[in-house]
């Protein structure tokens, strides 16, 4: 790439960081469509993009670990639910039908911010709920599937993450986007990398200016995120679920 690439692509990767790590995730709805613009083929952007995300959770970690008050255990419940998901999904993208899964996962993003947007209190308390067995199991059954989502098609998967954790057990959007961040953004993010980086290709010549926009992206949404509260976080979530699911659909009947 020239420096005017290079700029255009900081600038992109600093933008959808900030929003993703505001509203929860959708990084991939800017990022990972400059890196096809830019000639990319798929299987290599998407594992480029997986390996900057890893430093959009790490830059959003910096911020939330000064503010933010975690529950380790079922932070740990959260990874083991959903790692063997994204080595899954991650394992078998290649193999699948890109266009007809994008079109199915651009109609579910689409109906998370439309949901979300009707349910006017959803996610401004933080109330615990489902904490039994058969919860838990159920609870991790659906962070696996969304597992396997993140694995195989980046965008916005880890807006699901955030809403599920928000209606099914019971935290408010500021302590979902917290454990998003950092287990999705890292843990998740970093897993889906790695396979993919195993089975095909990462462009790292182009990572560290997706590196250094994901940093200061990802602090400085979850810095608004911190200061600014629930209400903007839920109003930035429905704006980055309806934008995804747009995106998703239109590249699905391209």
């Amino acid at each position: 790439m020239d420096l005017l690439d290079q700029l255009l692509l900081f600038i992109i990767s600093l933008i959808a960081n900030l929003f993703s790590a505001l509203a929860g995730g959708g990084a991939g709805l800017l990022q990972l469509p400059a890196l096809l613009f830019l000639g990319l083929p798929f299987g290599t952007a998407l594992a480029t993009h997986k390996v900057a995300s890893v430093f959009l959770g790490l830059g959003a970690t910096a911020r939330h670990l000064k503010s933010s008050v975690f529950d380790w255990r079922f932070s740990a419940f959260i990874l083991a639910t959903g790692l063997p998901g994204v080595v899954l999904g991650a394992s078998i993208i290649l193999q699948v039908n890109e266009q007809l899964a994008e079109g199915l996962l651009g109609l579910l993003t689409l109906g998370l911010g439309v949901y979300s947007w009707f349910k006017t209190q959803l996610g401004q308390t933080l109330a615990p709920k489902n904490r039994t067995v058969l919860g838990y199991w159920i609870g991790g059954g659906v962070l696996f599937l969304i597992g396997g989502l993140n694995g195989s098609l980046t965008s916005g998967t880890g807006l699901f993450v955030t809403l599920w954790l928000v209606r099914w057990f019971g935290l408010d959007y500021k302590s979902a986007v917290a454990y998003t961040l950092i287990l999705v953004g890292i843990f998740w993010n970093g897993s889906g990398a790695l396979t993919l980086g195993i089975l095909g290709n990462i462009q790292w010549s182009w990572l560290p200016v997706l590196i250094l926009g994901s940093l200061i992206g990802g602090y400085l949404g979850a810095h608004f995120a911190i200061v600014k509260g629930n209400v903007l976080i839920k109003r930035a979530f429905e704006v980055i679920t309806v934008l995804v699911g747009l995106s998703l659909i239109t590249k699905a009947l391209m």
